[in-house]
């Protein structure tokens, strides 16, 4: 499967619309958008990952590096993933938990939310609301269960 990326700017954010499958073929082509955002002096990037069916370690990779690259200049990233998925549905929230690299990342259940300075990440808002069922450290005798990774 291809993948397609369309733009728009919403004030200052380059919202970039990622469809089809982030992997090792089609990562360089969501890499080289954001490049060109950054390169075009726009450092706030929403990537809307809601259109992705799949990512596999390449299109982890590509979300890392554009995080960082939008660190070293200042910017901001920001990833949008269905709201069902933002805390456990998604293929690409999966994704991102079962590395241990979700936490790396402010997830919005849209884009009008991403781009709203006054909406928090869906992570905070949960969090907010269920501290005290939180522990605070992980029991030793606690096993991590990650779901299966379906298509």
């Amino acid at each position: 499967m291809t993948i397609h990326v369309g733009e728009d700017e919403q004030g200052p954010w380059t919202v970039l619309h990622v469809r089809g499958e982030l992997d090792l073929v089609s990562s360089p082509t969501v890499r080289r958008r954001v490049h060109d955002a950054v390169a075009g002096g726009r450092h706030d990037v929403v990537l809307d990952l809601a259109g992705v069916d799949f990512c596999d370690s390449s299109g982890v990779g590509v979300l890392i590096a554009s995080r960082r690259l939008m660190r070293s200049c200042g910017g901001r990233l920001r990833l949008v993933l269905p709201a069902r998925g933002a805390l456990e549905g998604s293929h690409v929230n999966r994704v991102l938990a079962a590395l241990g690299v979700r936490r790396l990342f402010d997830v919005y259940a849209d884009a009008a939310d991403a781009v709203d300075e006054r909406a928090r990440p869906l992570e905070v808002e949960y969090l907010a609301g269920q501290t005290a069922s939180v522990p605070e450290q992980p029991s030793p005798t606690r096993r991590l269960t990650v779901p299966p990774l379906s298509a």
